[in-house]
């Protein structure tokens, strides 16, 4: 297990980055596998109880990764993705997105593509299950659906009570869609401290097993990366962790308890020196996802005292006691804050085998919305 700080020290600088362009991702593929491992060891190495989210990582490999090690259910957010997990050899999938307008003729196309691969969505109101039940008469499917519960998040989904068994009536007298089971996200769940965590997430816990004792479920698949061990250790449902594979900054300062590696850094280098104390580098929010606030973007390698001044689309100023001892050109490390819309920004990543770089690359397969 590492700490923020452990972990800076631990991902050091790539031998061969010299000809990495930058700004550009970096992967450790050994820590990547890594990951992936200890996901199964929380589950106690049952991967049918494992439905990773793939909006992380948005690529063909981590999916033949995971693969490899027998995981072949996914959860998604978008139709790219879904296709990229049915081209790459996952075989029961779950798009984690009400399909709505344009999308239901799209995820038609893509169940009539993959026809070997078991499609399911969430829904969370009559005004969608209609005209989805609809339009897979029309195409002579069946699309299992999961209720999406609003386990307090408040983002999407539906509380449990009368509303939410109205729902479930009518999506079982809808011919095309089956009821199949409950997606519960829990993503408002981030509390530092484990034990808060932990009771926050049993208090949700039981709400569905008071549900299931009443109308009996279906298929659960519950939490995020931040409640994922105390879904594995208190239930039998499908965990649906997602950062997990690739982990950031973010989760490793917040949740210190969570065995899992930073597997991806960002490669930056110093352009200019504009004043004491003061450095600039080439990752813009072209670059770097910049949803966080300023000071929160992202942790540089090797570098303790940095903060963050100004960012804009190619640039990022920063401000250290050490920035006369870098020079122009220098390569850094960074550490995004948030890693998952960062690899969004990006069209491949290097990967890096035994700390070293060389020709290989990952393509973020499904960085565009469209992939059918």
């Amino acid at each position: 297990m590492h700490g923020p700080d452990q972990m800076n020290d631990d991902f050091c600088m790539p031998v061969g980055v010299e000809d990495c362009i930058s700004p550009g991702i970096l992967i450790d593929a050994e820590r990547v596998a890594g990951n992936i491992q200890q996901m199964l060891s929380t589950v106690k190495g049952n991967a049918s109880r494992l439905r990773p989210h793939v909006k992380t990582h948005k690529m063909a490999e981590v999916i033949k990764m995971q693969v490899t090690a027998g995981i072949n259910k996914f959860k998604a957010a978008t139709i790219s993705e879904a296709s990229m997990i049915a081209q790459h050899g996952g075989k029961d999938i779950l798009l984690a997105y009400q399909p709505i307008g344009p999308n239901i003729p799209l995820l038609i196309q893509l169940i009539e593509q993959y026809p070997e691969v078991s499609f399911a969505a969430i829904v969370d109101h009559e005004d969608a299950v209609n005209p989805l039940s609809t339009s897979m008469q029309n195409a002579r499917l069946s699309l299992r659906v999961r209720i999406d519960v609003d386990c307090g998040m408040h983002r999407t989904g539906i509380p449990f009570g009368k509303s939410l068994n109205a729902l479930r009536a009518l999506i079982e007298q809808k011919d095309g869609l089956e009821y199949e089971g409950l997606h519960v996200y829990d993503g408002h769940l981030h509390q530092p401290d484990a034990e808060t965590r932990r009771r926050a997430t049993e208090d949700i816990i039981k709400q569905v097993e008071t549900y299931d004792k009443e109308h009996t479920s279906g298929e659960v698949v519950g939490g995020g990366s931040p409640t994922f061990q105390f879904w594995a250790e208190n239930t039998s449902w499908e965990c649906s962790p997602g950062t997990t594979l690739f982990w950031d900054m973010g989760y490793c300062t917040a949740f210190k308890e969570m065995p899992y590696e930073i597997a991806v850094a960002l490669l930056t280098r110093v352009i200019s020196k504009p004043g004491k104390d003061l450095f600039c580098v080439d990752c813009g929010y072209k670059a770097i996802a910049s949803e966080m606030p300023l000071e929160n973007r992202l942790t540089v390698v090797g570098l303790d005292d940095v903060r963050i001044v100004s960012h804009s689309e190619e640039h990022m100023v920063l401000e250290s006691p050490e920035a006369n001892e870098l020079c122009i050109g220098q390569p850094l490390l960074a550490l995004p804050r948030h890693i998952c819309p960062t690899i969004a920004l990006h069209e491949n990543a290097t990967i890096i085998r035994n700390g070293e770089v060389g020709s290989e690359r990952w393509i973020v397969t499904a960085r565009k919305r469209l992939g059918v």
